[in-house]
């Protein structure tokens, strides 16, 4: 009678693992809302400010670069 009981101390494992997967998720989905914020904050915080232009892309002459902007 000790296989149900492993099955069963296995299934209620891999319940939890699921349930912090999901959460895990959850979170990332979150992180990544707010990592696409700071992005668009960025964008047109720089842009404001003359720094660059939209849409950003970086110049082929290394001259014309803004010192502390690669």
């Amino acid at each position: 009678m000790g296989i149900p009981a492993e099955k069963d101390r296995w299934e209620v494992e891999l319940r939890q693992v699921r349930e912090e997967l999901h959460a895990l998720r959850a979170e990332q989905r979150e992180l990544a809302k707010a990592v696409d914020q700071l992005v668009r904050t960025f964008t047109a915080l720089s842009t404001h400010l003359g720094i660059t232009s939209e849409p950003y892309s970086r110049k082929d002459r290394r001259s014309d670069d803004v010192p502390g902007f690669a």
